[in-house]
């Protein structure tokens, strides 16, 4: 019964290991740390990213409505 529970945890080592060494150092499978530190690709090319543009913010600006006597300024209204 030793042997079987010693054996089942060497299996289960070997087996969490290979799945670390996949990642490449946090790059990813396919990747490798380059020089400086930053992830390249294992031969070839990178693989091509297309990413869809972000819609342009939409500013509503909002009427400075001041009574008959004040005017906006500073953030406020304000007498003359």
């Amino acid at each position: 019964m030793k042997y079987l529970f010693a054996a089942v945890m060497l299996a289960s080592a070997v087996a969490g290991f290979s799945e670390a060494a996949s990642a490449a150092e946090g790059c990813g499978p396919g990747w490798y740390r380059g020089r400086y530190g930053n992830c390249r690709p294992m031969g070839g090319r990178p693989p091509v990213v297309v990413v869809a543009p972000r819609p342009a913010p939409v500013v509503v600006v909002r009427p400075r409505a001041c009574p008959y006597g004040l005017r906006w300024y500073a953030g406020r209204c304000r007498p003359f």
